[in-house]
């Protein structure tokens, strides 16, 4: 696996509150800087968010990897959020409700903030809200409830579909004050209750994307401190493992599970391949104490702290930006083809090449799996 220690040019492309200037970029950019041009200089978030299909071919004309467009796709998600933000707090003023009350951070979870997002993510978000009284509580959660609600709706307009398990910021699950937070995650990692593993599973991989983001880092603060040694809890999430296979038999042959499979061939290569591996790699992570929310800096940690070998997190690394690309490949051509982008993978349009290059990936995969699974916590709570 290439490991990189500084930051990526690529990672500032999203960063600001506008959109990069098409007329700065050099004639090696020019794929970027077309679908730039194309784009315009203030299009609505809704022709920005289609416009992630001319990005993402711009990227693949210039040779970035799978993992490094998937990472772009997810901050140019970010950016979408932050104007979704912007424009829900200037309505909010417009409709008199003012400034914030106190200070507050909105957070993406899951793929988005790992930034491993392709092209069909739904929202998983919540918001951290600074400590205030009780008797101000009508008042204050009242205005970020409303901003939860508007800036969802504004994301939703803009074709990134509201969550259908409800984990939005507009919901009081997933908006709290700090200390509420923190009080939640103690009574979620407590035990083996299946659904609260699940509850805290989702929140594990948060990412600031508005706000202070010094109240995420707080948050933070209290996964890694709580949860390395409540081994009752790692043990549920250990056998939640299972609930997602990696699609191979016991020959170690590709095999997909067939679930909704819209045909005999279709694999789900989200659910039976880069979910299995995003889940090892944050399980490990929580049990050694890593703070990163990233697979690939997740890997590099593990490997820095002698928990991985380095054949195995190379190998699992090169197989998640095998996954995406594969994926990637296969949202874009439904797209072209006028259907929407999903998580299958059409086996028969794989040559035999790919298909081996597949079940390879698939078996790293696996031995990260099995890794995950004989990793036992020292102390139990």
């Amino acid at each position: 696996m290439r490991l990189l220690h500084r930051a990526s040019p690529w990672r500032g492309l999203f960063a600001g509150e506008t959109l990069p200037d098409p007329a700065t970029f050099p004639p090696l950019l020019a794929p970027l800087r077309d679908a730039l041009v194309c784009l315009g200089p203030d299009p609505s978030l809704k022709s920005s968010k289609a416009w992630q299909y001319e990005l993402c071919r711009a990227l693949q004309r210039l040779d970035l990897p799978g993992w490094r467009i998937s990472q772009v796709l997810s901050d140019h998600d970010d950016w979408l959020y932050r104007q979704s933000i912007r424009h829900s707090l200037d309505s909010l003023r417009s409709d008199g409700w003012g400034e914030p009350p106190v200070a507050y951070c909105v957070l993406t979870m899951g793929s988005l903030a790992r930034h491993e997002s392709l092209l069909s993510p739904d929202q998983d978000n919540g918001m951290i809200v600074a400590d205030y009284p009780d008797d101000a509580h009508d008042t204050i959660d009242g205005y970020f409830q409303a901003l939860g609600e508007r800036f969802t709706d504004a994301l939703a307009q803009a074709g990134i579909p509201l969550c259908g398990g409800q984990v939005m910021a507009r919901w009081p699950m997933w908006r709290k004050r700090l200390s509420e937070w923190r009080e939640q995650f103690r009574i979620w990692t407590a035990g083996r209750i299946v659904k609260r593993v699940q509850q805290a599973n989702i929140l594990l991989d948060f990412a600031p994307v508005y706000g202070e983001a010094a109240l995420a880092d707080a948050l933070r603060d209290t996964v890694v401190e709580t949860l390395p040694p409540c081994t009752l809890f790692l043990d549920e999430m250990t056998a939640l493992l299972d609930e997602v296979p990696v699609a191979l038999d016991r020959f170690g042959r590709l095999s997909p599970d067939g679930r909704e499979a819209p045909h005999d061939a279709a694999l789900n290569l989200k659910r039976q391949g880069i979910l299995p591996l995003q889940n090892a790699a944050r399980l490990l992570a929580i049990m050694y104490g890593v703070r990163h929310v990233d697979t690939r800096s997740r890997l590099q940690a593990l490997l820095a702290a002698d928990v991985l070998r380095p054949a195995l997190a190379q190998n699992a690394g090169e197989a998640l930006d095998h996954c995406q690309t594969l994926l990637l490949d296969a949202q874009l051509t439904s797209l072209e083809a006028g259907r929407r982008a999903d998580d299958w993978v059409d086996l028969r349009q794989l040559s035999d090449t790919d298909r081996l290059r597949l079940r390879h990936s698939l078996q790293q995969v696996s031995r990260l799996v099995d890794v995950a699974r004989r990793a036992k916590p020292a102390l139990r709570c």
